[in-house]
Order: structure tokens, then C-alpha cells, then sequence
């Protein structure tokens, strides 16, 4: 395909939200020839397509953080794409619950942070309240946050490689790089169904984006650890227990938010995630297991820091995944009418591409890297979905030194 002059040829190495939406940013910004390379036969086959579908509104972030800034404005973005796309938005609302005295202090500082980033008609409440918004709430105290909204993540990718093949881009399915080589002005890329060259590359390869790293040339640091969520469904004739979402104070100690309760955008009422190591980057059960990727995360220099850090919340989490009594208790905690026949039965399971570092830490802040004309995103868990379009102006604007119009 020929190249009009004066255009810069940039390939995208993943077919997530966050690659699609930066494709699309570039694409509809004019002058540059944009590319997708997906492993998959779909888009939003991996994290887009296996969460919760919930819209943040930057509750928990650190503020100042990338986290807290980009979740803000993406939060903004996604809603008025949605509503351009007339794509399902529904701002459900969220209960944060405290559900003894001992857990106070932490939602102070859940409601500090949440003050301090913005989110929009944040209000502490009690059990009253609490009860008005949410009937079968349990709990001493509680933030509502009444904008955290819930969409359909994979129907809005699909949307965002629309606009990219509208604006002349490609998508290109089944496409997995296996070969990298940055020269001094052009990046040469190998895939499984063809060769590319580019001027700029963006690797947002999430579960494999250290591997691709790997393949860049660039720091094998840090390494993803992939954390499989599973969720239940509630059984139908008793989802009247839940009206939107209700989540539990986070553990500062863990970059995960515990087991919660979402009704989804098409009404659907899951029950999770958990958190357990999964024994593939792709381990969506406990049947999918990859020798290689279990073996790399045990001989990872962090390993054993990370096991005495946390070993005794990761047995929990793995009991609690083989056994339905003791993930049952941890959601009752919350809505005591719950019953154990009302988690009718497993839902989809979701990986989140941890990042951690050398030395047992894990990540939690977004972090991207750039090694000559690659640009890597290193580390983009929840909320990146949320932020995807407000990453993209980032990565445009910070990395690639392209002008974002703002609005």
C-alpha cells in the first residue's frame, strides 16, 4: 500500500481498548497511516471483553497519580462516546461499605482521595442513606458515588476499530508479532501473517506486553503476573438484592478492590472478582495451565518477596476459588439475605496483567516506557479500560508529541 508523503506509518501492537483507542486518536488526527496487529480473530478477546464493564470515577487512585488524572477525563470521554455511538451508559451508582467500626478509617481515606481527584457529587453516608439507595446493604458507613456508571467495554473496542478502519487504518486479526527490529529511522515488525514497517511502533500487548518488551529489545522489568477474577452470577429472581454496585473498603496492602456486587449493563448481577494467580497469561480456569508462564513467574527475582508479603491473602483467595462456602461468606458479609443457592453459577472469568518489579513489588500506578520510536505500555490494569481514551491523549501528547485537541 502506498504511503502519501509526508504521513508516518504507526503500528499497534494489541487489538484492546487502549490500543484501539490510541489507533483511533491517530487516526482521526490526520497524517499518520495507522496499523493493528492482533493476535486474535477479534478485538477485545482478552482484559476489554473479561471485566465488569464498570465506568470508573476515580475513587481509590493516589491523587496526582496517572491513575487518578486519566481515569477523570476518560471517565468524561467514554460517557459522551457512548452517548455519540448511542452505545448502554448507565450510571447505576456505587456504595463503598464499611461494614464494621474497625474499617472507618480507611473509607476516611477512601473519601480523602476521592475528594481530591474530583469525583463528582461524592457524599458520605450512613446506614440510613445507605439503606435508602441500596435496601439489603450491610454496613456502618459508606461513600456513594452516583456517577460510577457500567457500559459494555467490548462493544465500545468494536466501535473504536470501526472509526479506525472509517478514517483508512487497518485491523488486522490473527496477527501476532513474533520479531522486532528498530533501526535508526524505521521499525521492522514480523508477524504471523506478514511484515510491516513502521515509523513509530506502540506496543499495548497487555498479559504479553512484557514479552513483547522482550522481543523490542527493551527491559524484561517488570514482568506481568496475571491474576485470574472469577465471578458469580446472581440467580435472576433474586437480583432485586442488588440495584447497582456495592464494594467493600479496599485493602491498601493489595492493588485489587475484593469481592463486590455490579449489575451490569444488560441487568445481569455478578458477584466478584477474587484475585488468584493464574497458572497462565491466559488461565481462565484452573484447566488452563502453562508450564512456561508458571515456571517464569517462580523464577521472577521477585518471587519470594512477593510470597511472604502476601502468601496468606493468596491462600484466601485460592480457597475461596475452589470452595463456593467460603467465597459465599465473604459476599454475605455485605448483603446478609444473600443465600448460597443465589450464586446460581460461574460467570466469565477475567486475567489482569499485573505488572511487578524485580524486587516482589507490584505496580500500581500506569507506567509506559519508550525505547527509541517503541513506545510501551508497561503497566495498564483497571482502571484502563476507563482511561483508555484519556491514555490515548497521554501517549499522543507525551510520547508522541502530537497536539490533542481538548473537548
Amino acid at each position: 500500500m502506498t504511503v502519501p508523503p509526508g504521513t508516518e506509518r504507526v503500528g499497534i501492537v494489541g487489538g484492546g481498548i487502549v490500543g484501539l483507542a490510541i489507533a483511533r486518536a491517530l487516526a482521526l488526527t490526520g497524517g499518520f497511516d495507522v496499523t493493528v496487529l492482533e493476535k486474535e480473530r477479534r478485538v477485545a478477546a482478552h482484559q476489554t471483553g473479561h471485566n465488569s464493564g464498570v465506568v470508573h470515577a476515580g475513587l481509590y487512585y493516589q491523587p496526582g497519580s496517572l491513575k487518578a488524572i486519566l481515569c477523570a477525563r476518560g471517565r468524561e470521554l467514554t460517557r459522551d462516546y457512548c452517548r455519540d455511538r448511542a452505545l448502554p451508559y448507565r450510571e447505576l451508582g456505587k456504595l463503598v461499605v464499611a461494614v464494621t467500626p474497625e474499617e472507618l478509617p480507611r473509607l476516611d481515606e477512601i473519601e480523602r482521595r476521592a475528594r481530591a481527584n474530583g469525583v463528582p457529587d461524592l457524599a458520605r453516608i450512613g446506614p440510613e442513606r445507605m439503606r435508602e439507595l441500596e435496601p439489603h446493604v450491610a454496613g456502618v458507613g459508606a461513600v456513594h458515588s452516583p456517577h460510577t456508571a457500567v457500559v459494555d467495554f467490548a462493544a465500545i473496542a468494536e466501535a473504536m476499530a470501526s472509526d479506525v478502519r472509517g478514517a483508512g487504518g487497518r485491523v488486522l486479526l490473527g496477527a501476532e508479532v513474533v520479531g522486532v527490529s528498530a533501526g535508526e529511522r524505521t521499525t521492522a515488525v514480523a508477524t504471523t501473517a506478514g511484515s510491516h514497517t513502521f515509523d513509530r511502533l506502540i506496543v499495548c500487548a497487555g498479559l504479553q506486553s512484557d514479552l513483547v518488551a522482550r522481543i523490542v529489545g527493551a527491559s524484561p522489568s517488570p514482568r506481568i503476573l496475571p491474576f485470574r477474577g472469577e465471578y458469580w452470577t446472581l440467580e435472576p429472581s433474586r437480583a432485586e438484592l442488588v440495584r447497582g454496585m456495592i464494594y467493600p473498603v479496599p485493602d491498601p496492602r493489595f492493588p485489587f478492590l475484593g469481592v463486590h456486587f455490579t449489575r451490569g449493563v444488560y441487568d445481569d448481577v455478578h458477584v466478584g472478582p477474587n484475585a488468584v494467580p493464574a497458572l497462565a497469561r491466559e488461565g481462565y480456569g484452573w484447566g488452563n495451565v502453562s508450564l512456561r508462564d508458571t515456571f517464569g513467574s517462580l523464577m521472577w527475582p521477585g518471587a519470594p518477596a512477593l510470597f511472604r508479603r502476601h502468601w496468606r491473602m493468596g491462600a484466601r483467595e485460592i480457597l475461596a476459588s475452589l470452595l463456593k462456602p467460603l467465597y459465599y461468606r465473604q459476599a454475605r458479609e455485605f448483603v446478609p439475605e444473600l443465600r448460597p443457592s443465589d450464586l446460581a453459577e460461574k460467570a466469565h472469568a477475567g486475567v489482569r496483567a499485573q505488572a511487578w518489579s524485580a524486587d516482589g513489588s507490584l505496580l500500581d500506578d500506569f507506567a509506559v516506557d519508550q525505547v527509541g520510536s517503541v513506545t510501551l505500555l508497561r503497566n495498564a490494569p483497571s482502571p484502563a479500560a476507563t482511561s483508555s481514551m484519556a491514555i490515548a491523549e497521554y501517549v499522543l501528547r507525551e510520547h508522541l508529541g502530537v497536539p490533542v485537541r481538548e473537548g
